[in-house]
């Protein structure tokens, strides 16, 4: 099934924080697609190897209906840079209004990152995939030299 006259994906993005106004108006705070970790300190106690990373975000998928009526499954799965597949989450949708009258879904990303490079967010409506959202996780060790500076 292909979504020709709607529903539509508007924004599909993370965020520090998202803001729903009683009118319906959304602000997304901060948004992201890179996060990058760092462990600081004299060199052999700064690991080679990414330690885990608490991940907490907030995936803002906005929709219009067009044509569409009807309710509606959200699916987001994720993916680690590996190709293993985390935990997914769903929300309903529902569209009954005008045309452009649509869907704001604010989900917690609330996950533990254990390897370095992109998670994928593959978000489907009823199961048909609309798009692919990345989110890039970086590791920057710093070591720091133990030796004390000279004197003079």
């Amino acid at each position: 099934m292909v979504y020709e006259t709607g529903p539509y994906l508007v924004t599909a993005a993370f965020c520090e924080r998202a803001l729903q106004e009683r009118d319906g108006v959304l602000s997304l705070i901060r948004m992201i697609d890179k996060i990058t970790t760092t462990v600081a300190g004299p060199g052999s106690a700064v690991p080679d190897q990414m330690p885990p990373v608490q991940v907490n975000l907030t995936l803002a998928i906005v929709m219009k209906p067009g044509e569409a009526r009807g309710r509606f499954m959200v699916k987001v799965r994720p993916e680690a840079p590996s190709g293993q597949r985390l935990p997914e989450l769903e929300a309903p949708v529902s569209f009954s209004g005008a045309p452009d009258a649509g869907a704001n879904l604010l989900l917690g990303i609330n996950m533990t990152a254990t390897e370095e490079g992109v998670y994928w967010f593959d978000t489907l409506l009823d199961g048909q995939l609309l798009t692919r959202t990345p989110l890039r996780i970086e590791y920057a060790p710093r070591r720091t030299s133990t030796q004390a500076p000279p004197h003079e």
